[in-house]
């Protein structure tokens, strides 16, 4: 029951923020795809807190789905100075990256583009959000590739 929680409010998350997310394919399978993630990120001093695998979920009540990984990951550095200008934007925080395969055997990366915060919340001028969105466009076509 908690993974089909967990599912259906990320698909909701998706189909709600979609205007707002940055999409970009990778070459590699998704697993290839978020180790070489992992890796770049480790590289760079973030912080992955988790990985969430919504296949391995799904297998577990016996259902199939296809190849879909989140990445949740942070840099305290960077997300303190956020939270320091706007604590509301802390529900944002720590950052997401969905990695899947797509209905046509396609690897994606989708993630929401830091500097979309600006608009949300009280952080124009913010010089943290380019660095991070930089770092992210960075890390996932390396990821990609």
């Amino acid at each position: 029951m908690r993974l089909k929680v967990l599912i259906l409010s990320l698909f909701a998350i998706v189909a709600l923020s979609a205007g707002n997310l940055t999409i970009k394919s990778s070459v590699n399978s998704v697993n290839k795809t978020v180790a070489k993630m992992q890796k770049i990120m480790k590289a760079k001093g973030i912080t992955v807190f988790n990985v969430i695998d919504f296949r391995k979920g799904a297998k577990s009540i016996g259902a199939d789905m296809t190849s879909a990984k989140l990445i949740i990951f942070g840099n305290p550095k960077l997300g303190t100075r956020i939270m320091q200008r706007d604590i509301k934007a802390a529900i944002e925080l720590p950052m997401k990256i969905l990695v899947y395969k797509d209905f046509d055997g396609k690897t994606k990366m989708e993630y929401k583009d830091p500097k979309q915060l600006e608009k949300t919340y009280d952080l124009a001028g913010c010089s943290v959000l380019p660095k991070m969105s930089n770092a992210l466009n960075k890390i996932t076509t390396k990821a990609g590739m």
